[in-house]
């Protein structure tokens, strides 16, 4: 039996709502909290300020989101 995982297809923005990035996650509670407190302090999200959460969409095959 193979496990799989849903996933979530979401869009960051920052303050001024001026940058945008979009990502994939199998966490999306995880993730975000992740870019709120800056975990990958070299990464683009860190950056540019991005850590609102404008847009997420769940699918229940990681690969559907990955592929979206």
């Amino acid at each position: 039996m193979v496990f799989q995982r849903g996933g979530c297809v979401y869009i960051l923005t920052n303050k001024l709502n001026k940058v945008l990035y979009t990502g994939v996650t199998a966490d999306i509670v995880s993730r975000i909290w992740e870019h709120k407190n800056k975990i990958y302090p070299n990464s683009f999200t860190s950056k540019y300020n991005c850590d609102k959460l404008v847009y997420y969409l769940f699918y229940t095959h990681i690969e559907e989101a990955i592929a979206a």
